[in-house]
């Protein structure tokens, strides 16, 4: 698995559009009301990479098998939210679920879809949003201060660090700022995630633009992006009626269309893109006969540690991993060619992996 990232977003901003375009479902009703979505949907989607493709076919592989994310379609989101206004209640435990949330702003205009607020502005939407998912973290925070304050007063030392970052992330929340400022050294990260706070996850502003926008933006999109520098955010501009459409097409077709606009490659390969390098996100290999497979890891991942995604007993009984970078596996033809180049190395337990490495495992059960 990838990721999983939420969806979130006031009503009527293409939410439900753009979800059923990425995950080629129609598995969210998408309407021209609010709360058309009352339930979280949940797609998985396999994520692209041309790499994988080469690989497979370098290797003769049967079958190939990308590495996977899912989304999560949540209810339209309305001011109040966090006091159960709309639907706040049904979705905020979803979010927390979630690795990272996507805004998903209104960046078109179009008289016949009503904005909730009467005009369109993308950044007083993601301000809306913000606010909301800060007052629920806001009343979470506080409901733990007491039984926190219990545990010190029984020399609960772990309870003393936990209030401590609980205060500090208070008191960001109350100055109008997300938790994900909270200032915390590397071994308070643990303790930091157990809070589950929703403005603590990594945030991805995607702009819903037309037709005529999607290759260059517009003056919406670019005031996103402004924005988004100052919020440790990306953004990702995307026109989900185009998505919609190319869910709809076969590979020529997508090809052709994309091309007469003006696009490279679809909405959903940026936004995966982008969500890869929110999360410090790579991808490493495996490559035999049988199958190709892409497996998601996190930057800075060690070799015991990735095999551990494949199965637990690597990670346990892990020896070695022979290890052959991307572009050597493919300059040279495959992993025969490659380890009589020397391009093959067998590397411990403190290597490092590094993005594209075509990886084989040896390990003792």
């Amino acid at each position: 698995m990838g990721f999983k990232c939420g969806i979130v977003g006031l009503p009527n901003v293409g939410k439900s559009t753009l979800f059923n375009a990425l995950t080629q479902t129609a598995a969210a009703q998408a309407a021209n009301f609010p709360f058309c979505t009352i339930e979280p949907n949940v797609g998985e989607v396999s994520v692209p990479d041309e790499r994988l493709d080469k690989l497979a076919e370098i290797g003769k592989s049967k079958e190939v098998i990308p590495t996977r994310l899912s989304f999560v379609d949540i209810a339209g989101l309305v001011k109040g939210a966090s006091k159960g206004e709309g639907l706040g209640n049904q979705f905020l435990a979803n979010i927390r679920e979630c690795d990272a949330i996507a805004y998903v702003l209104r960046c078109f205009e179009n008289d016949d879809i009503v904005h909730v607020a009467g005009k369109v502005d993308p950044i007083a939407d993601a301000e809306v949003v913000e606010t909301e998912l800060m007052l629920a973290d806001l009343e979470s925070l506080e409901k733990r201060i007491g039984g926190l304050e219990k545990k010190i007063r029984a020399n609960d030392k772990d309870a003393k660090l936990t209030l401590d970052l609980v205060n500090r992330a208070k008191a960001l929340l109350e100055e109008g700022k997300p938790a994900r400022h909270t200032e915390r050294a590397p071994d308070e990260e643990k303790a930091f995630r157990e809070l589950q706070l929703l403005t603590a996850k990594p945030v991805l502003y995607v702009c819903n633009v037309d037709e005529s926008a999607a290759a260059t933006g517009n003056e919406h999109t670019r005031k996103v992006e402004d924005y988004a520098k100052g919020h440790e955010a990306r953004t990702v501009i995307i026109c989900a009626e185009i998505e919609a459409e190319l869910a709809g097409l076969d590979a020529a077709d997508r090809s052709d269309y994309l091309s007469s606009l003006g696009l490279e490659e679809p909405g959903l390969n940026k936004l995966i893109r982008e969500g890869y390098k929110l999360l410090h996100l790579q991808t490493y290999f495996t490559v035999g006969p049988k199958e190709a497979r892409a497996w998601t890891i996190p930057v800075g991942t060690k070799a015991p540690q990735a095999a551990g995604v494949i199965h637990t007993d690597f990670e346990r009984g892990f020896i070695r991993a022979q290890t052959i970078a991307y572009d050597d596996f493919v300059a040279l033809g495959g992993e025969v060619a490659a380890k009589e180049a020397g391009k093959a190395r067998d590397e411990g337990k403190e290597y490092v992996v590094k993005d594209g490495d075509v990886m084989l495992f040896k390990f003792n059960t």
